[in-house]
């Protein structure tokens, strides 16, 4: 059974920091990418970073550029989103997800359950 499970979510203060993580199992975590995505209250869900399972490759959202970073630690099939510089408009609940190496969140396979951030001004 696939399984990706998010955590790392909860409240901070504007400029803050968090690091998320998402923990894949059940399959070979070479065979997809894995993304982060997001989804305020009354929003569509929009991609947020994604990294690519072989060789690294990284992409990001405008919105986040500079301020978060995805890495990979393949030993424990997790994937980490640091988020630095917090502003309260990154307030959402945010999910991973594993499929092509997309922010399109139509390419991915297989989601996990979210984690809320919220970032307070």
């Amino acid at each position: 059974e696939v399984q990706l499970q998010a955590s790392g979510g909860g409240l901070v203060q504007a400029g803050g920091s968090l690091r998320l993580s998402c923990a894949v199992s059940g399959f070979t975590f070479g065979d997809r990418h894995i993304g982060w995505f997001r989804q305020a209250p009354g929003k569509e869900r929009e991609g947020v970073s994604c990294i690519g399972s072989t060789d690294g490759m990284t992409y990001y959202a405008d919105s986040v550029n500079g301020r978060f970073t995805i890495s990979s630690d393949n030993a424990k099939s997790t994937v980490y989103l640091q988020m630095n510089s917090l502003k309260p408009e990154d307030t959402a609940v945010y999910y991973c997800a594993a499929g092509l190496l997309s922010l399109d969140t139509r390419h991915m396979d297989y989601w996990g359950k979210g984690t809320q951030v919220t970032v307070s001004s």
